[in-house]
């Protein structure tokens, strides 16, 4: 049962699901402003001279924001690559 609103190329209920745009789909930016933020807490931190938790956590978010970025480039050469488990349109 087709409904009247659908393009002829379209069968069934549901139409194709549109691509997301580069702006919702791109990390890198969101990635780099989280490391940054990091990492200027981090410098504060030891510009202060504290000796605590607060240094081991900034020294961890920077880290794991090292670590954001191996995985978006892993995942940006492996939709370019063309693999099968990647997202798409990267």
């Amino acid at each position: 049962m087709d409904e009247p609103g659908n393009t002829p190329r379209v069968t069934g209920r549901f139409r194709p699901v549109p691509a997301l745009p580069k702006s919702v789909v791109g990390l890198w930016a969101p990635v780099a402003v989280g490391t940054t933020a990091w990492c200027a807490a981090l410098l504060v931190l030891l510009i202060v001279g504290t000796d605590n938790t607060w240094l081991w956590t900034t020294l961890a978010g920077a880290g794991l924001g090292g670590v954001g970025f191996g995985i978006i480039a892993w995942q940006t050469s492996a939709s370019r690559r063309g693999s099968r488990g990647a997202q798409r349109n990267l």
